[in-house]
């Protein structure tokens, strides 16, 4: 019939828009992290730039947003605005609601990409990958007007208003979901799975799973329930607090993991909890170059009973770095006594040998002397804690 008419929708497709956009920005993991990677989109969409953050990790709803709306060839003119976090998402999903006045006029002719994008509607068009929508085809036919999409595996065809419709829906979701995410952030359930995405090192993954915790969890803790919560579920919440400091570590954010791990170790209170805790934080402040600081939480570990084999060699190296180098080598000889292999410490003793020079040397020779174990370690002595 001569009245309908079927435009492909290949030329004005957008998927992957959001991703191609962030290989250009250095900064794009982290305002996704923080800001949320949809609500970063849809500011690119409603055209807010983000200047700047103020991170408040104790509460992230309550983080400074800095941002300027318009042209970037505008800049002079624009006056720099700041939200918290939650209400510039408010703001961004506000600007996405309101319905476009102007009637565009349907397109003639399938070379006619600019009058195609107008119809739909460049906004909806930027959204639907975000919601894993692929647009295939609009359609023509009399009064209707209808667009094919690609989503969830299933091929769908929605009516354009109703298309835009179900857009705006999903943002609005965004936004629910976003703002009930404290409420509901707690799940003890994703700590397996966190676990397991540790043991393959996608420390992205355990971020997603738990990066909701610290903040509701530091006020529970304050509450009456928090503080009758059973040891049981305090452990579990503990180990993935740990899990989520170590991915933090790994991600270059050193000092939100610190501030995790110390979280955690509240939940613990004590036991091997704690003391896997207290290694993973001495661990993560050794890794920054913070030998000094690693020192108390290394001991603390040990104190509450942790594995000889995962904390001597931390503490030894903690020493190490401080020049402290009696203390160092009694705590790689405890290692040593606990079964780690003497070749992963290679360097680390060579190093103290070469500091210590001839009185290392007199020392284990008197040890060799008398009748000892290996090292001049008592047979039935227990091993010495370096001097505090």
């Amino acid at each position: 019939m001569g009245d309908e008419r079927t435009f492909r929708l290949d030329a004005i497709r957008t998927d992957g828009w959001f991703e191609r956009i962030g290989e250009g920005i250095g900064s794009f993991q982290a305002l996704c992290e923080i800001v949320g990677e949809r609500f970063f989109a849809f500011s690119i969409i409603v055209g807010a730039r983000i200047t700047a953050l103020t991170v408040d990790r104790r509460n992230p709803q309550h983080t400074i947003v800095d941002f300027v709306v318009g042209a970037p060839g505008s800049e002079g003119e624009l006056e720099p605005q700041r939200l918290t976090l939650a209400d510039f998402r408010r703001r961004l999903v506000g600007a996405l609601l309101v319905e476009e006045e102007t009637e565009h006029p349907r397109p003639d002719r399938e070379t006619d990409v600019e009058a195609i994008q107008l119809y739909i509607g460049i906004r909806y068009l930027l959204l639907a990958p975000l919601f894993g929508y692929s647009l295939n085809a609009l359609a023509l036919k009399g009064e209707s007007a209808t667009i094919e999409v690609h989503h969830d595996g299933e091929e769908e065809t929605y009516d354009v208003a109703a298309f835009r419709r179900r857009m705006r829906a999903h943002v609005h979701e965004e936004l629910d979901r976003a703002s009930q995410g404290n409420k509901s952030a707690i799940d003890l359930s994703k700590v397996a799975e966190a676990e397991t995405a540790a043991q393959a090192s996608d420390w992205l993954k355990v971020v997603q799973l738990l990066g909701a915790w610290p903040a509701p969890l530091a006020i529970f803790l304050r509450t009456p329930e928090g503080q009758m919560l059973a040891t049981d579920a305090r452990g579990l919440i503990a180990k993935g607090l740990g899990l989520l400091g170590t991915a933090c570590v790994h991600m270059g954010e050193v000092d939100q993991a610190e501030e995790v791990f110390r979280i955690g170790i509240q939940y613990a209170q004590e036991g091997l909890p704690a003391a896997d805790l207290f290694r993973r934080l001495g661990d993560a402040l050794l890794s920054c170059g913070r030998p000094g600081e690693a020192i108390g939480p290394l001991r603390r570990a040990s104190a509450f009973g942790g594995r000889a084999a995962d904390i001597m060699p931390l503490l030894g190296r903690a020493f190490l770095r401080r020049k402290r180098y009696v203390a160092a080598f009694a705590c790689f000889r405890e290692a040593l006594g606990a079964g780690v292999e003497e070749r992963s410490l290679g360097e680390d003793l060579s190093e103290i040998e070469q500091a210590l020079g001839p009185s290392l040397t007199a020392w284990k020779a008197m040890l060799a002397s008398q009748p000892h174990g290996p090292e001049g370690t008592p047979s039935k002595a227990p091993a010495r804690r370096p001097a505090r």
